[in-house]
């Protein structure tokens, strides 16, 4: 099948040994309605028969579908895609993400170009869902609530980051040096840079991840990831790094067998830095508290759409203000150094 002219819209899908999710994406991918675009299936050496999947489907696809191959690591595979992309806009997708409405993607087009027009540094992202059959459990509803949220660390890659090509170039695309995270680091970048919009339409997503590994564990290891990001301790996250399988792999995770190297590798360090990271981290957690107060907000009902409640705005007004302080970063630091050692000893 020939396509007459450039694309509006390149959308970059890193995969790993995902055949049985190729297929229902480049279906909901067909669905979608006036917009040209063009699907970049960025496979990391997959030993499953997905690229023949996508091959097939590309004979007789509504838009074109290029199959690249290259080393596995999300980070990689994605700056592969926007390396062979032809439109003036990437969207990067979770390959288990789909959207309901069949103009979602023409929406956002409009949405990011108009928001390009009053300023090139932007970039958009889309209102989440977690897709359950049925009532959404009370911890996805937060999290979902919590991702249209303009602030750090509320923008995670199963959103969907749509950007300019040249304003994906200007950021250094990727991190690749460790596979995961990948999408924490590029998300705060485009902040640091420049600003996020949100978009119209909402997309759904698996939260397949959570329910093999755990969601409490999953979600563990990820603020941990996120502080030492955070932080800019890199050499610490290497000390993570099996803690993120790809999706065919995932099992359920075991806490000890992941936080023991990390106490190892903090052991290591001189003891004045070592006390300044745990104080790093009390000041990092004590910055997240408003989280707690927005939780409340979207168990009353009380959280709109990009916005907290009363109990956020009461944060915001007068508790986060009273703990924004030495003593208050030192409370902190040393109840996350009790919970550290209590985790340790408990999921012996």
């Amino acid at each position: 099948m020939s396509f007459e002219g450039s694309p509006e819209l390149s959308v970059v899908v890193p995969v790993y040994n995902e055949e049985g999710n190729l297929l229902p994406f480049l279906g909901a991918m067909a669905r979608q309605r006036e917009l040209h675009l063009e699907v970049i299936i960025s496979d990391g050496g997959s030993s499953d028969g997905g690229i023949g999947v996508a091959r097939a489907f590309a004979k007789d696809a509504p838009f074109a579908v290029t199959v690249i191959e290259g080393t596995k690591g999300r980070g990689a595979q994605l700056n592969l895609g926007a390396d062979a992309a032809r439109a003036p806009l990437l969207l990067f997708l979770h390959v288990d993400s789909r959207f309901d409405d069949p103009l979602a993607l023409r929406k956002a087009v409009d949405a990011l170009v108009k928001a390009r027009r009053e300023g090139q540094r932007v970039a958009g992202r889309f209102s989440l869902r977690f897709d359950f059959e049925g009532a959404v459990p009370l911890p996805y509803r937060f999290y979902g609530a919590k991702a249209t949220l303009d602030r750090p660390g509320c923008t995670h890659g199963d959103q969907g980051f749509m950007m300019g090509s040249d304003f994906f170039n200007e950021l250094g695309t990727f991190q690749s040096a460790l596979p995961l995270m990948e999408d924490t680091f590029l998300a705060e970048r485009v902040r640091e840079k420049g600003s996020w919009i949100l978009f119209p339409a909402r997309i759904a997503t698996s939260p397949r991840r959570f329910l093999t590994e755990g969601l409490l564990p999953r979600q563990s290891l990820n603020a941990i990831l996120t502080n030492l990001a955070t932080l800019g301790h890199l050499s610490l996250i290497e000390s993570l790094r099996q803690s993120y399988r790809s999706q065919d792999a995932a099992k359920r995770l075991e806490l000890r067998p992941m936080l023991r190297p990390l106490k190892l590798k903090m052991a290591q360090l001189p003891r004045r830095e070592r006390w300044r990271l745990w104080y790093r981290t009390g000041s990092y957690v004590r910055s997240n508290a408003w989280q707690i107060a927005f939780f409340l907000d979207v168990v009353t009902g009380g959280a709109g759409e990009g916005k907290g409640g009363s109990f956020l705005s009461l944060h915001d007004r007068l508790l986060g203000r009273l703990i924004d302080n030495r003593a208050g970063n030192c409370a902190a630091a040393l109840f996350t150094w009790f919970w550290f050692q209590a985790t340790l000893r408990l999921c012996r």
